[in-house]
């Protein structure tokens, strides 16, 4: 299967879970509050599965277009109610109702980020704890003192428990302050703090993979320690043996088994100088790589395997099942706020607005999560649910947010808005996407042709 196609797919099926959580809120919510439902549809267009239940004769539907969903209910400005729905339909309800009905679709976002992370922390995550890698001669990271092995043990006050609560707070206090005070723990177990100052140059270090190279360092990785060598291939014929640490090849630096990966991968069927440590020793031997091909790429592998060397900078994240649900509170709030911040920092201008994703290159995301695992995909999709629930309850006229203050303004003056400035409304909404549309894919293309 092409990855182009396991993209497609993992975002299908991301697109439709997510969807039909949101949906599935509003639905329960008005059933709860006395509306009638018409329709629940997960995807838009002509329905390809339909299921009609339930005494309202309701349509359950899976419709063609698998990138949408909706709940449809009764509503007398769409059409006449019959004496016998009288007081069903939404815009019968009480405005407190219709309120609850248009913030469950949200909640039901967050709702559904919060079970996903309580199933990760239970279960366990692999995590890396977030230690500086390779640093580059002259730049920020070098300027504060970061050094190879480092351990960011805090930044600014919060606790770095993994590099996503890591990056996070970086973000947070560069954006804020153009400074990010770090607390760090040397591989001695010295404990000392320091501050990356980028300036005015933070906005332009949001932009997406730019941090680390504008930062000038690299996250660590485990280094190039051979764990196993295949019984046939280049590295048993090279003479290299388990435990051999790879530092080089063809005079190029290697300092992960990352570094080791894309080096080889690049030389399929050449002949390569490799230079390795083996008992304290430098050893120098030769190798003539093997090639196979990946996707319909040719590429060159040497036939080892990693070694858990370095396993002090792993560990499994797990939690009982009480304070999972505790973490997962915690890392959907903080999530959340973060998105928040970030959003309101690219209308201002401090975040650079490259960060807005359009539906290529979610599908990529999906893809590559779906094809490490698991634990991966419902991290994605927990990410995923709680933007979604942010962006609905932005206050754009056709999203869940604009509907919310639709009726605050109704419950305020004692009617309905008037039909022009709805229409108005409506209007302003579908520009304000239309364009938010428009900068996700222009940053789709950028992205495909850089």
């Amino acid at each position: 299967m092409t990855g182009a196609l396991i993209n497609l797919l993992a975002f299908i099926v991301a697109i439709s879970v997510l969807v039909a959580v949101h949906e599935f809120g509003h639905y329960l919510v008005g059933r709860l509050c006395g509306m009638k439902v018409l329709r629940f549809s997960i995807g838009f267009g002509k329905p390809v599965l339909m299921r009609v239940a339930g005494k309202d004769r309701t349509e359950y539907c899976i419709s063609a277009i698998p990138l949408g969903g909706y709940v449809k209910f009764l509503d007398e400005r769409e059409g006449p109610v019959d004496a016998a729905d009288q007081g069903r339909a939404f815009n019968h309800r009480p405005i407190p109702s219709r309120i609850a009905v248009l913030l469950a679709g949200p909640f039901f976002n967050f709702l559904f980020a919060i079970l996903a992370y309580w199933a990760l922390f239970v279960n366990g995550v692999p995590t890396v704890i977030p230690a500086v890698g390779p640093v580059q001669p002259g730049s920020y990271a070098e300027a504060a003192g970061l050094q190879y092995g480092d351990r960011i043990v805090k930044v600014g006050d919060r606790l770095a428990v993994d590099w996503e609560s890591a990056l996070v707070a970086m973000l947070d206090e560069m954006v804020s302050t153009g400074r990010v005070p770090i607390e760090l723990e040397a591989e001695d177990g010295f404990v000392r703090q320091t501050v990356i100052v980028v300036g005015d140059d933070a906005a332009r270090l949001t932009e997406p993979g730019v941090l680390f190279d504008g930062l000038g360092f690299r996250p660590w990785q485990p280094p190039a320690v051979i764990g196993s060598v295949e019984q046939t291939g280049a590295a048993l014929a090279a003479g290299i043996q388990e435990g051999d640490r790879i530092t080089a090849i063809d005079g190029e630096g290697i300092l992960s088994f990352a570094d080791l990966q894309r080096v080889v991968s690049a030389r399929p069927g050449r002949q390569v100088s490799i230079s390795l440590v083996r008992n304290g020793e430098n050893v120098q031997t030769d190798a003539t790589l093997g090639s196979r091909e990946v996707d319909g790429v040719t590429t060159g592998f040497l036939g080892v395997g990693v070694t858990p060397a370095g396993s002090d900078y792993w560990y499994v994240l797990k939690y009982g099942p009480i304070d999972a649900f505790v973490e997962a509170i915690e890392r959907t709030w903080i999530s959340t706020a973060f998105t928040l911040r970030m959003f309101g920092r690219m209308i201002t201008g401090d975040v650079s607005i490259r960060n807005i994703s359009g539906p290529i290159n979610i599908a990529q995301f999906a893809g590559d999560s779906a094809a490490r695992g698991l634990s991966d995909f419902l991290n994605f999709l927990a990410l995923i649910s709680i933007s979604l629930g942010v962006i609905n309850l932005l206050p754009i006229p056709i999203l869940d947010g604009g509907q919310i203050v639709y009726q605050a303004i109704e419950w305020i003056k004692g009617s309905p808005l008037s039909e022009r400035s709805q229409i108005v409304g409506q209007q302003v909404g579908i520009f304000a996407l239309l364009l938010l549309m428009s900068f996700a894919f222009y940053n789709d293309i950028a992205r495909l042709l850089s």
